[in-house]
């Protein structure tokens, strides 16, 4: 996705952005130009409180003297807008690839509406293709991979397992790793949200069923609302 199309989805999505709002601010490229924009605007006098969904959108919108604060302190929030790896026709999506998806997830349940921003491809027919991000707890970690394993493979899914980093595995903000899941094709992602969640290492996972609201497309054929 071109930086120009990121920036078209970013400013489609600022136009749903109301004076006064709690608003949630998303993790990932696409996110960071909706945060980039959003700081222009709050430079000339806008006013909203945000809440970033990761260190690393914390200390981009701190740049831009966005004016922040914690779900401890505002644990209500009126929207979030944020990025995915893949969307399908029922809203449903992958998230994580910039594993920030615990902190994602916890702001989105938090806001009445979720705005999701994206190109053109990442609207799917079903989601797999790219791979499901699976926050695990670093204490036993070989034992939760065997787990998720076994759960997949009793749903029919097949295809490789990598943690991410490697031999230096990758960290979330929370402390935990992140396994990616290389389906290719969920079938029933309700059903893989359910198994996986009942896995006591298993943290959390990118499935976001139930929250997108609005999707917004950008494509070379200009922006389009779902």
């Amino acid at each position: 996705m071109s930086v120009e199309l990121k920036k078209e989805a970013a400013a489609a999505a600022l136009e749903l952005v109301e004076e006064g709002m709690r608003l949630g601010i998303g993790t990932g490229s696409t996110a960071d130009e909706f945060s980039k924009l959003l700081g222009a605007k709050v430079a000339s006098g806008f006013k909203i409180t945000g809440v970033p969904t990761s260190e690393r959108t914390h200390a981009l919108c701190t740049s831009m003297s966005i004016p922040l604060t914690t779900l401890e302190e505002m644990p209500e929030l009126d929207m979030v807008v944020d990025g995915a790896d893949e969307v399908d026709h029922q809203f449903q999506l992958i998230k994580g690839g910039g594993g920030a998806l615990l902190r994602e997830k916890i702001v989105a349940n938090a806001a009445e509406k979720m705005i999701v921003i994206a190109d053109d491809s990442k609207l799917v027919d079903t989601l797999g293709a790219f791979p499901l991000p699976i926050e695990v707890n670093p204490f036993g970690f070989k034992a939760t991979w065997k787990a998720v394993e076994k759960a997949c493979a009793g749903l029919g899914l097949e295809g490789p397992l990598n943690l991410r980093g490697g031999d230096e595995p990758f960290v979330t903000d929370g402390g935990h790793y992140i396994i990616d899941a290389s389906f290719g094709h969920i079938s029933d992602a309700s059903a893989l949200s359910d198994r996986l969640l009942n896995i006591p290492g298993v943290v959390e996972h990118g499935l976001f069923l139930g929250y997108a609201d609005v999707v917004i497309l950008a494509g070379e054929k200009g922006v389009r609302q779902l």
